[in-house]
C-alpha cells in the first residue's frame, strides 16, 4: 500500500499520495493507504483551503521533470485570487501556449499546484477534474476570483 489519505472536500474525496516525503498526486477520488504525518499536514491544509482559512499551501511537492515543472513552478507564484493566462505563462517561459496548457493538464497535483488560475486568453480554457469547466468556476469563486471570469 502506498502512503495515502482521504480528504473529503468540496467536490467529494479527494486522495493525496506521498513517496520519499514529498507530496506526488491528488487524485479526484478515494483510493486506499495509510496516512503519514506529512499527509495529515496536506490533509489539513486542504481543510483550511476549502474553509477559506488557507491561501498558499507549505508543504514539500514533487514537480515534474522538464518543461512541466517550469509550468508548476510558475503555476504556484501566482498568488491566491489571481488568474494567468497561458499567454502569460508562455511569454514568460518563452514557449508555445499548447504547451503551457498540454503541462496544465498533466499536473497531478491539481488545487495544491493551482493549474485552475491559468484561464485563456477568450475565456476560461480547460480543466482535466471530474466536472471539468464547472470545477474550475468553483475553485476560482472559492478563491474570490469569480469576477474575473465576467
Amino acid at each position: 500500500m502506498s502512503a495515502r489519505a482521504v480528504v473529503d472536500g468540496p467536490f467529494g474525496p479527494l486522495t493525496l499520495t506521498e513517496e520519499a516525503g514529498v507530496i506526488v498526486r491528488l487524485d479526484w477520488r478515494a483510493l486506499p493507504g495509510t496516512p503519514t504525518p506529512l499527509l495529515d499536514e496536506a490533509a489539513r491544509q486542504l481543510a483550511a483551503y476549502f474553509d477559506r482559512r488557507l491561501t498558499r499551501f507549505d508543504l514539500p511537492l514533487a514537480f515534474l521533470p522538464g518543461l512541466a515543472g517550469d509550468v508548476q513552478r510558475a503555476m504556484t507564484a501566482i498568488p491566491y485570487g489571481e488568474t494567468r493566462t497561458y499567454g502569460d505563462l508562455s511569454r514568460a517561459l518563452e514557449v508555445p501556449a499548447q504547451a503551457i496548457g498540454q503541462a496544465c493538464g498533466a499536473n497531478p497535483l491539481p488545487i495544491l499546484i493551482p493549474c485552475h488560475r491559468i484561464l485563456s486568453a477568450t475565456g476560461l480554457g480547460g480543466y482535466s477534474a471530474p466536472g471539468g469547466i464547472e470545477t474550475k468556476v468553483a475553485l476560482l469563486r472559492l478563491e474570490g476570483a469569480a469576477s474575473l471570469l465576467i
